[in-house]
């Protein structure tokens, strides 16, 4: 039997979460305490972070997520992940729900613990490209 990568355990979480439009899978797969670091903000707790996905899945109709490449580090509790989200603009950071296209496309570092629970999620995205696009729409 094949020991579980933590390349697997995100993919696991893309899979769960993101494509399935799923928050409340987040309550098996990251630690309590979990932080996610997106734009400089720290989201604190298994709970909140599930509120800011349920906030970021309602913001994007048609919503795609879709996994371009994830790997990890020598040691296992490092993962890097490229996405790319798209879908339909319903006030996506705060603009108009004018439906217009999104594509937008990130990176995102991980922290996993030993007991295979994500710890803490480095999130990078080309928002601000996003943003000028939808505003002048």
């Amino acid at each position: 039997m094949s020991k579980i990568t933590s390349v697997d355990i995100v993919n696991h979480f893309w899979r769960e979460v993101w494509q399935s439009r799923n928050p409340d899978a987040i309550d098996e797969l990251v630690a309590e305490d979990f932080v996610i670091t997106s734009g400089g903000i720290d989201i604190h707790s298994r709970s909140e972070f599930k509120q800011w996905v349920a906030t970021f899945l309602s913001k994007i109709n048609d919503f795609e997520f879709h996994i371009v490449e994830t790997f990890q580090n020598e040691s296992g509790d490092r993962v890097a992940s490229r996405w790319r989200v798209t879908g339909k603009n319903n006030g996506f950071l705060g603009t108009a729900a004018c439906q217009s296209p999104i594509d937008m496309s990130g990176t995102a570092i991980w922290h996993v613990g030993e007991d295979g629970l994500l710890q803490h999620n480095w999130v990078e995205r080309n928002s601000h490209e996003v943003f000028r696009k939808l505003a002048v729409e």
